[in-house]
């Protein structure tokens, strides 16, 4: 694997640990927790820049990569739902949207294509990490728990309009077969039958 890859990775294995440090009760275990939590978030800015600076990119590090985010973000947002800073109603919608766009890259996946990321699944895993982060240091006590609730309402926005900009894909998609191996690559488009090139979904 790529050293982008590996960063991947330790996101996605950073997930129970964050739990753990969130529900383990000892002095300052949400600044802990949080602090982890970001720590881990910052390697999906990291392996990003990796892997455009070394023009290394791999199909495996384009399925990982918003599984990982996926995995960590959503594992938090519930704990803190448990915690009462979160409304469970508010995390329930997010993780509905990721699971619906997860079966479209399934379905992608069943035609040898990966989606490209868009802009707005971007920056909607930006704004759940946010809402995410602010939710921590709420449980802390270091922030208004105000605050956390308003930026989670804009990341759940944010998610169902990145979710709808995914959705008007799928007809095409699930419409067509898969192109033959040998087929030209045409004019630009969201799909690709490339299996090697980093185009993900969030």
């Amino acid at each position: 694997m790529a050293v982008a890859d590996w960063f991947t990775v330790a996101r996605a294995a950073a997930a129970p640990f964050v739990v753990l440090l969130f529900e383990w009760d000892f002095p300052n275990h949400d600044y802990w927790a949080t602090a982890l939590f970001a720590v881990a978030m910052a390697t999906d800015w990291f392996d990003g820049q990796l892997a455009r600076r070394s023009g290394r990119t791999s199909a495996l590090g384009s399925l990982l990569d918003p599984v990982a985010d996926k995995l960590l973000v959503l594992s938090v947002l519930i704990v803190l739902v448990g915690q009462g800073i979160f409304e469970g109603w508010i995390v329930a919608a997010i993780v509905a949207r990721e699971l619906l766009v997860s079966g479209l890259r399934l379905a992608a996946l069943e035609r040898g294509r990966v989606l490209q990321a868009r802009d707005l699944g971007k920056l909607k895993t930006w704004a759940q990490a946010l809402a995410a982060l602010l939710g921590g240091l709420a449980a802390a006590g270091a922030v208004d728990k105000t605050a956390a609730w308003w930026a989670l309402l804009v990341a759940l926005v944010l998610t169902w309009l990145s979710g709808l900009d995914y959705a008007r894909l799928a007809p095409s998609l699930l419409r067509n077969p898969a192109p033959a191996a040998g087929a030209e690559a045409g004019a630009e488009s969201t799909f690709s039958s490339k299996p090697a090139s980093r185009q993900t979904l969030s």
